[in-house]
This record gives C-alpha cells, sequence and structure tokens, in this order.
C-alpha cells in the first residue's frame, strides 16, 4: 500500500478516456461533486466505467445538442474517479465523482455514443515567486469578503478553501464556486499558467464583489423603503386609534363624507336631488380610496357642494346710482343706457330676482362687453364672461357625461361654482360665431339656457340634477344677428350699439381712451397733451372704423415712442451727471419734467402717413357713379357703385363679389333704368344693343349682398346712358322694386354715421324709414339734410334733375 501510494498520479491514469459531455459548467480538478446523468448512452459509457476502472473524462459542450460527437466538444477537460453510482427510478443514474486532473483530447477513437478518446494530461506552469503568493492571500482574502456578504458560502467551502495548500487548486476551487459564465470557467480551465489564472479568477472576484455591493445597496434601500411603510402604517394605525378614543373623523375619506354630509344637510334638499345625492353619498362612504370610481364621485359631490343652491338675498340697489356708473364708465350710447334703466327700474317695481336675456348688437370695439360689466357693478353683483366664438361642442354649454374619462360640467355650472352666487350676470360673449359640428350644436343648447320657461330647471349632462339658472342675468353680445338662429334671437330682448362718429371719438379718447393708454405705458397724466385737432387727426385719418379699438392701438404706439424717447434721454442724463452725487434724484426729476404737446404734425410723425386720407373721400365725379350706403357687421359703411359701357354685342357683367339678393337687385335696377331710359330720355334702343354694359362696386375681395343699394345701381346706370354726373355731397340708399317704389331698409343710424365720416350733406332715404330718424342723435344729424323719397322718380330728381 505504501508503495502505491507514492505512484504519480499520471501515471495510474489511463491515456485512453471514455468521454461523458457535460450541459452545463466545466467541473475543476480537486472537486467532488454529485452529477446527474440522464442521457441513456452517458448512462451506459457510467455502468461501462464503474465495471471497469471507474474512469471518465468530463468535457463541456461546445455546441449544445442530444446526440454529441467529438466535434461538439471542448478540447481540454477533467479526468473523475466515480466514487458511487444510485440509479434513479427513471432510468438514470446519480454518480458522486472525485476529479483528478486536467486534460486533452489528442485523439478522436470513437466519435459517437460512447465517445471515447486518447487523452494527453496537462501540467500546471508552477511559479515559485513571491508574485504567486501575494495572489493566493489576495484571492483567499476577496473571497473572504465575499463569502462574509453571502450566505450562500457555507462554512464548509469557507474551511475548504482556506485548507487547500496549492495556488492553483485555489484558483481552480474558487473558479468552481464564483458566478461566472461558463465559457469563462471553461477559459479559467485551459489556463496552465498558475499565475495567470490566479489573475484571472481575481478579476472575477472584483466582478462578484462589485455585483454584491450594487446588489447589498438596492437591498437596503428596499428595506429602507418597506420600514418607512410600515412604519407609517403602524403610525397611522395608531393615529386612527387615538382619533377613535377621542371621537374624532379617523381618516381623509371619513373627513370628506362627513364635510360633504353637513353642507348637503345645510341645502335642505328635496325631492329628487335629494334622492341622487344621498345615493351618491353611500355609494362614496362604502368606495375604497384606490377606486377608479373613488375620485370620479367625490369630484362630483364636490361639484354639488360648491354649487350656490340657497336662496339669494334680496337685491338691494340704488337705480340712480345704476345711471351714474352706467354715464361714468361710457361716453354716448344714450338708447342703450335708457333701456338699461328702464329695465333695472322694473326689476326693482315688481322685486323680482329673476334674470332677463339682453342681447347687445353692434361693430367691434363699441364697447358691448364693457356695457355688461357696468351693468355688473350697477347691480352690486358677481360678472362672470365666456366667449362662445368658434365653439363647436354642446357639452361646452351643458357639460359632458360623467362616464367620459376627464368629464367636465358646462359652462353655465362651472360658472356659477365660480361666483358662488344664484343670480349673478353673465356675459355671452361672441354669440354670432358659433357652429355646429358632429359634436353637436352649441346654438341650440342655449336655446334651453335662455329661456325662462325652461331654466328653472336646468339640467347639465354632468351635474345630471335639475337646476335653477332663471335668476341669473344673461347678457349677449353679437357683431351682427345674421347668423344667429331665429329660435334664438326670440328668446332675447336686442339692444342695437351704433358706431361713433367723429365727435364721439373725440370725447371717448379725452375721457376714457388717453388716461388709460398713458397709464399702461408709464406715462404720468400731464407728461402728454393733445390738441382738439391731433385727437380728431387720429378719428379720421388713422382709426375711421365704427369702434374705438384701432383709437387705443394708434394711442399706445404714440405713447410707447414717446416712453422710448424719455428712457434714452433719461440715460444721457444719467451718464452726464455720472460723476455728480445725487444722480439718480436728478435723473429722476428729468424724466418728471419732460413733456409732450402734441398736434396733427406730431401725429404724423410718430404714426406715420394717414391710412385715410382727407382727400379719400367716396365722391361720384363722373357719369355712371353714384355712392350708397351699406350696413356690415362692423357698423355702416359707403358704397361706390360704377357702371360703364364698351361697344360691343348687348350684355349686362356684374362684378364685386355680390350676393344673390345684390344680384337681383342689380338685374332689377337694370330693368328699371333701361325702361326709364327708353321712356323718358330717349335712349334708343340701338344703343343697349350696340354696348355692353358692365357694373362694379369696389373692393372686388368684400363679400357684400342685401337690397338696399337698388336704387343706388339704378341711378348709376341713368347716370351712364345719360352722361351726366350725379349732385355732389350726395348718397343714398333704398331698395327698388320692379315698379320703381323705394322700399324700406335698417341699420339707418349705423349708415349716417358713415355718410357724415364720408363729409355727406344729403342722404336719400325711403319714406317709411323716416321714423327711424328719431332714434339718431340730433348731433350725428347735424349738418346733414335727408330726403325721404316713395318712388324712384324722385331719386332722380334730386340725383341727376334736368
Amino acid at each position: 500500500m505504501s508503495d502505491q501510494s507514492v505512484v504519480p498520479i499520471d501515471q495510474i491514469l489511463p491515456h485512453k478516456l471514455p468521454l461523458v459531455a457535460l450541459m452545463g459548467r466545466p467541473i475543476f480538478p480537486g472537486i467532488f461533486t454529485p452529477i446527474m446523468i440522464g442521457n441513456p448512452a452517458d448512462v451506459k459509457v457510467v455502468e461501462e466505467a464503474v465495471a471497469g476502472n471507474g474512469l471518465i473524462g468530463l468535457v463541456m459542450l461546445l455546441n449544445e445538442t442530444e446526440t454529441p460527437g467529438i466535434g461538439d466538444l471542448y478540447s481540454v477537460g477533467t479526468a473523475a474517479k466515480i466514487v458511487k453510482k444510485i440509479n434513479l427510478p427513471d432510468g438514470g443514474v446519480n454518480i458522486f465523482i472525485s476529479t483528478l486532473k486536467r486534460f486533452a483530447v489528442r485523439k478522436s477513437l470513437h466519435d459517437q455514443n460512447p465517445i471515447v478518446a486518447a487523452v494527453e494530461y496537462l501540467e500546471d506552469e508552477e511559479d515559485d515567486t513571491s508574485e504567486v503568493k501575494a495572489l493566493t492571500r489576495a484571492l483567499i482574502s476577496e473571497m473572504k469578503q465575499i463569502s462574509e456578504n453571502n450566505p450562500l458560502f457555507s462554512e464548509e467551502m469557507r474551511l475548504n478553501m482556506i485548507n487547500i495548500d496549492h495556488p492553483g487548486k485555489i484558483a481552480d476551487f474558487i473558479a468552481s464556486i464564483l458566478n461566472i459564465d461558463k465559457a469563462e470557467q471553461q477559459k479559467i480551465l485551459e489556463i496552465l499558467n498558475v499565475r495567470k489564472r490566479m489573475e484571472q479568477v481575481l478579476v472575477f472576484i472584483k466582478k462578484e464583489q462589485e455585483l454584491l455591493r450594487i446588489q447589498k445597496r438596492i437591498q437596503k434601500e428596499i428595506n429602507e423603503k418597506i420600514e418607512k411603510s410600515q412604519r407609517d402604517y403602524f403610525l397611522k394605525e395608531e393615529l386612527k386609534a387615538i382619533k377613535t378614543e377621542l371621537g374624532m373623523v379617523t381618516d381623509a375619506k371619513s373627513s370628506d363624507y362627513q364635510k360633504f354630509r353637513e353642507k348637503f344637510d345645510a341645502f335642505h334638499f328635496e325631492g329628487e336631488v335629494k334622492e341622487a345625492v344621498d345615493q351618491e353619498l353611500e355609494k362614496f362612504n362604502i368606495m375604497e380610496p384606490n377606486s377608479p370610481e373613488y375620485v370620479v364621485t367625490r369630484n362630483y359631490l364636490d361639484l354639488i357642494a360648491s354649487l350656490p343652491w340657497m336662496e339669494s338675498e334680496p337685491e338691494h340697489f340704488d337705480l340712480s346710482r345704476a345711471q351714474e356708473i352706467l354715464e361714468a364708465d361710457h361716453y354716448g350710447l344714450k338708447d342703450v343706457k335708457e333701456r338699461i334703466v328702464e329695465y333695472l327700474a322694473v326689476r326693482k317695481l315688481r322685486n323680482d330676482t329673476k334674470g332677463s336675456i339682453i342681447c347687445l348688437v353692434g361693430p367691434p370695439g363699441v364697447g358691448k362687453t364693457s356695457v355688461g360689466r357696468s351693468i355688473a357693478r350697477s347691480l352690486g353683483k358677481e360678472f362672470f364672461r365666456f366667449s362662445v366664438g368658434g365653439m363647436r361642442d354642446e357639452a361646452e354649454i351643458k357639460g359632458h357625461r360623467r362616464t367620459y374619462i376627464g368629464a367636465l360640467p358646462g359652462k353655465i355650472i362651472q360658472g356659477l361654482k365660480i361666483v358662488k352666487t344664484r343670480d349673478p350676470v353673465f356675459m355671452i360673449d361672441e354669440i354670432d360665431k358659433m357652429g355646429a359640428s358632429y359634436q353637436g350644436d352649441p346654438a341650440s343648447a342655449l336655446l334651453e339656457v335662455l329661456d325662462p320657461e325652461q331654466n328653472t330647471s336646468f339640467r347639465d349632462h354632468y351635474l345630471d340634477l335639475p337646476f335653477d339658472i332663471s335668476h341669473i342675468f344673461f347678457i349677449v353680445t353679437a357683431n351682427t344677428l345674421d347668423t344667429i338662429p331665429p329660435p334664438l334671437i326670440d328668446r332675447m330682448e336686442i339692444i342695437q350699439l351704433p358706431g361713433y362718429i367723429d365727435t364721439e371719438k373725440l370725447e371717448i379718447a379725452k375721457r376714457y381712451l388717453v388716461p388709460k393708454s398713458l397709464e399702461k405705458n408709464g406715462l404720468k397724466k400731464g407728461q402728454v397733451k393733445y390738441t382738439k385737432d391731433s385727437l380728431l387727426h387720429i378719428a379720421n385719418g388713422y382709426a375711421r372704423e365704427a369702434g374705438v379699438r384701432n383709437f387705443e392701438k394708434n394711442l399706445d404706439k404714440i405713447h410707447r415712442k414717446l416712453a422710448k424717447q424719455i428712457i434714452e434721454k433719461d440715460e444721457e442724463a444719467k451718464k452726464k451727471t455720472q460723476a455728480e452725487a445725487g444722480q439718480e434724484d436728478s435723473a429722476a426729476s428729468a424724466k418728471a419734467k419732460l413733456k409732450f404737446d402734441l398736434d396733427k404734425k406730431a401725429i404724423e410723425k410718430h404714426l406715420g402717413k394717414p391710412i385715410f386720407p382727407e382727400e379719400d373721400v367716396k365722391k361720384a365725379d363722373r357719369p355712371g357713379m353714384s355712392v350708397g350706403l351699406a350696413w356690415t357687421s362692423m357698423g355702416g359703411d359707403t358704397l361706390v357703385i360704377e357702371a360703364t359701357s364698351v361697344p360691343g354685342k348687348e350684355g349686362f357683367t356684374l362684378t364685386g363679389k355680390m350676393g344673390d339678393v345684390m344680384k337681383e337687385s342689380a338685374a332689377i335696377a337694370m330693368t328699371v333704368a333701361r325702361k326709364l331710359g327708353t321712356e323718358r330720355y330717349n335712349i334708343g334702343l340701338d344703343w343697349f344693343e350696340k354696348n355692353h354694359i358692365h357694373l362694379h362696386i369696389p373692393e372686388g375681395a368684400t363679400p357684400k349682398d342685401g337690397p338696399s343699394a337698388g336704387i343706388t345701381m339704378a341711378t348709376a346706370l341713368l347716370s351712364l346712358m345719360r352722361g351726366k354726373i350725379i349732385s355732389s355731397s350726395l348718397v343714398m340708399t333704398g331698395e327698388l322694386s320692379l315698379t320703381g317704389q323705394v322700399l324700406p331698409i335698417g341699420g339707418l343710424k349705423e349708415k349716417t354715421i358713415a355718410a357724415r365720416r364720408n363729409k355727406a350733406r344729403h342722404i336719400i332715404i325711403p319714406k317709411q324709414n323716416v321714423r327711424d330718424l328719431d332714434d339718431i342723435p340730433d348731433y350725428v344729424k347735424k349738418g346733414i339734410e335727408f330726403h325721404p323719397v316713395e318712388r324712384f322718380d324722385e331719386v332722380l330728381a334730386l340725383a341727376l334733375p334736368n
């Protein structure tokens, strides 16, 4: 026995070995481990080995396959001795092996299972140097750190590692227990140089340590979160128990429930509202806070609790004070103010808080929105404004159903929630600019809102409960009534706001626009002074439209330029006085002392040449021309009609983007003019046969429609046929019938203002419109002579006298 024990291991190991393919990781020398063998061919190899010398070669698969050949294996493996074999019920075996030594496959003796190969045993290339000793210590030291922090390392592993006395075997043992890729383990198995093998293993140990460090940090963070959540949970439970003992509300849901219950009890709901609210409240009480429905129900109950369900207090407003507020806030608009004061007087006399619907119609910039604010101020009520211009979804008015994600109540209910009162003043702007789409028609949705018979039980889709909005004072604004549905117009009291003439603009500028613009641009009240002519020059030369919005824009433009001049001079003063004491005070005083007196020249210096020069007055200065009056959504306007004839085939051409009604008026005008021309003025039929007549209305790109230019077109055609120029300073408006009657028109006030802007002195109007002259202020009619006519003959006597 003693002789056998000293025989070298490579002499007792055969040079021909049956090979077993390993599917998992390679097995290093010096390891005692169990292996499960399931492949029938490998089981046969094991049984033959046990029957013989018990030695097998373990080689890792290069390419995983069910029937491996010699080409599917790595070339370096480990020789192993089968110590024990246990047969398994499924036909496989479990063997315990002791690995002995590395080998390299030199020659294949049998390519397929059972694979047999001639092998050469490999020796470690040892360097007995201090570097190898240092590496050995480093490996053991680093592995101790890993094993201390990793519970998977058993005490037996630690002892084995310490008791191994060979540097190469230490590297092999550590490589076998590290969690590294099998291909990397195979590379370590193939490294014969002990120092290089140890260095490579040390690299993997470092990687493992880094992974463990990251894992430990993550674990620590998770533990901290768990500990915090557990701590919070226990504290909340304790707090809940304390609150229960004190009879207090225990959680947020209970607090909300209690708050809602108290509010709803104070409202004294009845009938359908009470039943629906109680049902929602009880449903909320049994809901889990994490439920998706919880937030939806809470928001719904919060809306109900925020609405003004209680009856409003009786109104107390002073009619004279209301008049003072309207006068202070707006210049002119006498008819508008009178009608509003009359409405307020009736409201006070009846002691009725029921709302009303007023529709303010007028061109842009005449003060429709500010009139609404003044009404709210005069009544001492909350004011809420929203615009429906461009609105295409009826849900904006009546809300979305709660089944939709992100559902909201409509603008009416939202406004009531904001103002927190039952009888506010609501302004609905731009009602003429709504549009219908596949999402519904907002104008139709407003029918219920603005109907005093229906809005006592208005039902918003989101709220889905009847709410009385009849106490709301609705003020609606529009530029024109043409695009508003007739049923909606029928529900409103229409108040027309006409445009302003230059003298009115002058007063508005003095009282409101100049002080407002000075403050907006940082200028002091007395720093800028305008002459009367300079303000009139702005009104006539730069802002000739019906409203005063462009007037204000021009004032802002002037004041910005003045502000720039002040700052530039201020900075120059600072530079000059930089070395002096109290330079800030001197500069500030210089800034305050700078003043401007603006005349017409100064206005043109800041605003440039006038957009509407004084000579830009529309006149009929040639045969075939006449000047008419038109009404547009922007206010009144003057309309030049041009007619000419060219030799050629008989015909009649119309241009100027006319609408269908205006084209029909032009056809009537042509027939009447032709009849009068041939019968009264001796114009031969051959003239019509040899001339092509063209009637045009500038500006060509602007759409025009309506019948009120009938007499104007007929007059222009007769002026052309007779070769006579129409009387100067004369403008006209009126619908013409085929029998020569002059029919009434609308918008006479706006048309008169436009005529005044055009410096007209004579206006031909239909006789039936004489009653409308009373509605036009005297200062607008001053200097203008009105000529009421019934027949077209009277028009010709004034425009083209014999």
